[in-house]
């Protein structure tokens, strides 16, 4: 491999020739080898701010159009994803994240430089100008943590929704067996069943939008501890607009920068209702593996696609392989929850030194929610249907239908009836005949299932 000498304020450093990075990268790249690459979606954050930062200081007076429009071309190549074996550095590395403001910087100036053939771009005089790592490392946070569940978990939730409103609609008459505590219970139609799970996801979808304003705040123009040194005065409200504009989404400058820098409560906040989905999700999978349980040994009322085999040993068994994705992912969700909550806790000062893993952490889940999600709808939900034979069959035996002789008989003496059918395997009708609390008649007259799946009147 051929390399370059690059300096910083350290010293010399060898740099591979063929990459755009410079000698702070490199040193971060030598020293943290540890886990993964820093999430692409931060990159392309950077690479909005950068740009939007470059127009603004351009618009302000106080950077070269030449050099603004320079810096913009080579962020859009960034956006893009072009550039993205550029980016090598991985989530832990510096808490503050500079390392990977470095990296941006020197790619953005040596390709920019590339370009226009002549070095017109320095990565710290003119890409950074206004900035800091500590202003922006948090911008790219709120960026790309918005975009991110805007573009990749809402559509799915969307989806979701859909196949669950059809399944309800479908499935409105079939009347089957409730269950409360794993016990028996009233009957209820497996479309209100249903509707329940839909209603989860809908109502999770409004309470993550409802917290994402908070990520519409922008510490850009903080720089480094929040006073704005360096910058100009009407830097942070001006690029906050830019960064609007590039993204199609709405962003103000943060009104307390001293706030911004420190404080990850937005994050904290917005993962609080992803963990509420992924709290959600858990149920909805584990009810549809409970109830499709068997195939003659278990509850058995609903039938799920068969995807593959399920078992090395024993032929034939199908096993709920996406409803097992989708928990696992759920406990992961509320792994990092706990982890990104820690993280956020220490914001010692003027600023908070564990943000590569909190956006790490974010990210992961709002990602692993989407796919998960999307796999569970296509390869599960929308394949799913009512055991008919089945429910039937509950619906026969169950004794909790008991219930709607509470009005007639009172709730002693239905409790008698139940207590005898189970006790000497009889029905309800049988057993309430046999005490003499109604005759056949008036058992047919007052016990519908149909009657039993609304409220009275």
């Amino acid at each position: 491999m051929e390399y370059r000498i690059e300096k910083d304020s350290i010293g010399e450093i060898k740099v591979p020739k063929d990459v755009y990075w410079g000698a702070q990268t490199q040193r971060s790249f030598q020293n943290f080898r540890i886990g993964k690459r820093m999430p692409s979606e931060v990159i392309k954050a950077f690479g909005v701010l950068k740009k939007a930062a470059a127009l603004t200081n351009a618009t302000l007076g106080i950077l070269e159009e030449n050099r603004a429009e320079l810096i913009a071309e080579v962020c859009d190549e960034i956006i893009s994803g072009k550039l993205k074996k550029h980016f090598p550095l991985v989530v832990y590395q510096t808490g503050s994240g500079t390392q990977s403001n470095m990296n941006v910087n020197e790619v953005v100036a040596n390709r920019g430089n590339e370009i226009a053939s002549e070095k017109l771009l320095h990565p710290n005089d003119h890409v950074n100008k206004s900035q800091s790592s500590n202003d922006t490392f948090p911008t790219a946070m709120h960026i790309s943590a918005l975009v991110t569940i805007k573009d990749k978990l809402f559509p799915v939730c969307d989806e979701m929704i859909e196949t669950l409103s059809r399944l309800e609609e479908e499935n409105k008459d079939i009347i089957k067996t409730g269950r409360t505590h794993l016990q028996d219970a009233t009957p209820l139609t497996l479309g209100q069943e249903i509707s329940g799970w839909k209603s989860m996801v809908v109502h999770d979808k409004k309470m993550i939008e409802s917290t994402l304003w908070h990520l519409r705040e922008l510490a850009l123009g903080g720089t480094a501890v929040g006073t704005g040194l360096n910058s100009h005065k009407n830097f942070g409200e001006m690029v906050a607009h830019e960064i609007s504009e590039i993204t199609g989404e709405e962003f103000v400058t943060a009104e307390n920068k001293f706030h911004s820098l420190t404080s990850k409560d937005a994050l904290v906040f917005t993962h609080g209702a992803l963990k509420a989905l992924a709290a959600d999700m858990m149920k909805i999978a584990n009810d549809v593996r409970w109830l499709a349980s068997g195939p003659r040994c278990g509850i058995g009322e609903i039938e799920i696609p068969e995807n593959e085999p399920g078992s090395s040993i024993m032929p034939g068994k199908v096993n709920p392989t996406q409803c097992e994705a989708m928990t696992m992912v759920s406990v992961k969700v509320m792994g990092n929850d706990t982890s990104i909550g820690i993280a956020a806790s220490q914001g010692n000062f003027q600023l908070n030194v564990f943000m590569p893993l909190i956006i790490n952490d974010f990210l992961e889940s709002v990602k692993l929610l989407a796919s998960a999600m999307n796999s569970l709808d296509k390869n599960c939900l929308t394949g799913i249907k009512p055991n008919i034979k089945k429910i039937n069959e509950n619906n026969d035996k169950s004794l909790m239908i008991v219930t709607a002789l509470n009005p007639f008989i009172g709730y002693e003496k239905a409790g008698n009836v139940a207590k005898k059918a189970f006790k000497e395997n009889i029905s309800l009708k049988e057993a309430g005949v046999e005490l003499g609390y109604f005759n056949k008649e008036d058992y047919d007259r007052w016990v519908k299932l149909e009657n039993m799946i609304r409220p009275i009147g």
